[in-house]
């Protein structure tokens, strides 16, 4: 939490990147790129202004309840909301050119109110409730209440270049405290407020952040030196950037995606990151996926979701149309796991995975495929509950093709 008052321009900031994420649908990444770029701002200052908006948007309508205020009167009564936000927090009260002052009574009053509300205080849209009760039961609570908490800052050691604790010594000379992870070989929790991304060791490609759960997805794909390995759903390739490393750079490795632009963002990263056997293709119609039939020993299929495990780290998913787009998203997965298991060759292995917690999009989507696909079998699964690990929230399966 912020222990001094952010700037008055920084708190103009804060509010206009709400705006632009609750009235233009943006997503937060691209509001705080678009608002931090060309501004000489020191990174402290960069992570302070994240800090408070995050916050803000983990628990929305709980600071709208206590502001009296719409979240589509963020333009225009933004101030309102910076104001209760730091008398919640117990916060010195934010410069501002125009502010609009809370009651302060009048706030204690409606903080009490809303402390027993259980869904309002977590931060929780009334759908998501609904939602996490219907998939998840009795553990939805805990699993609700974990999500509306700031997520921890991990890093993955790049073993093409440096082990864990050797990291960790290089990062400490670079005034970055880190401690290990347990479980997660390749994590460290970085435990002090620094610029990750002007550190030599981040220039020098030793670290990529990552959160712990999602290093448990790529590590459960077991893939190693010499394979034929295929990412299909690559994206901006942070998994497939830890699959190079479990290969030891010797292999193919294969990176897919739909949108060559993440391609081409993950190939600056390989290059930094010393992983020369990665390969890009944009998958431009099912002939790309036809053609490579049967040839690979792993794939990974990292498929589209909602991404109800990580809102504590993207928060605004929680204020966008979920509910409509879920259906879509599940036929998407669905067609995924059908068509691009075909790729995998007698005896190898697909890790179908999700930034989910929901079991729709989980286990009800392998054994809907197990069913239709007797030539596949389930070796194991995970789910990473936010709850009880404190990383973002995550699904694995296992499966094996046992025959063509």
């Amino acid at each position: 939490m912020l222990n001094s008052p952010l700037s008055a321009s920084s708190n103009e900031l804060v509010i206009s990147i709400l705006t632009m994420v609750l009235s233009q649908g943006k997503p937060l990444d691209r509001a705080y790129s678009q608002h931090f770029s060309g501004l000489q701002l020191v990174p402290a200052e960069q992570a302070r202004i994240a800090l408070t908006t995050g916050d803000i948007l983990r628990r929305l309508n709980l600071y709208c309840y206590l502001a009296e205020i719409s979240p589509d009167e963020m333009e225009r009564f933004g101030s309102k909301l910076l104001n209760a936000w730091h008398l919640f927090h117990g916060l010195e009260l934010p410069k501002m050119q125009y502010s609009l002052q809370v009651d302060e009574a009048r706030l204690a009053e409606r903080t009490e109110q809303a402390k027993t509300k259980p869904v309002l205080w977590d931060g929780c849209p009334e759908w998501l409730d609904a939602m996490g009760r219907e998939q998840l039961g009795e553990s939805w609570e805990k699993e609700r209440a974990a999500l509306s908490t700031a997520p921890k800052r991990f890093l993955r050691a790049n073993g093409l270049k440096v082990t864990r604790e050797e990291l960790a010594a290089k990062l400490a000379a670079e005034f970055v405290s880190t401690l290990s992870v347990d479980g997660v070989d390749s994590a460290l929790e970085v435990t002090s407020d620094s610029a990750l991304f002007r550190t030599q060791s981040f220039k020098d490609g030793l670290f990529e952040q990552q959160d712990a759960g999602s290093q448990r997805v790529a590590a459960a794909l077991d893939a190693k030196p010499g394979m034929k390995v295929i990412d299909a759903c690559a994206g901006a390739g942070g998994k497939t950037l830890h699959i190079a490393a479990q290969m030891q750079g010797k292999g193919r490795l294969l990176a897919m995606d739909v949108e060559q632009w993440k391609l081409d963002k993950l190939k600056e990263r390989a290059r930094r990151n010393g992983a020369h056997n990665v390969e890009t293709r944009v998958i431009a119609s099912s002939k790309t996926i036809k053609r490579l039939k049967l040839s690979a020993d792993r794939v990974l299929l990292d498929v589209p979701c909602s991404g109800l495990g990580v809102l504590k780290r993207n928060p605004d998913a929680k204020w966008r149309d979920t509910v409509e787009r879920l259906p879509v998203l599940m036929e998407l997965q669905k067609h995924i796991l059908t068509s691009y298991s075909r790729m995998v060759k007698v005896g190898g292995i697909v890790v179908y995975a999700t930034c989910s917690i929901f079991p729709c999009e989980n286990r009800g989507q392998v054994d809907a495929f197990l069913a239709e696909n007797p030539n596949f079998r389930l070796i194991e699964d995970e789910s990473i509950s936010p709850a009880d690990s404190g990383f973002d929230g995550f699904y694995l399966a296992k499966l094996e093709r046992i025959q063509e």
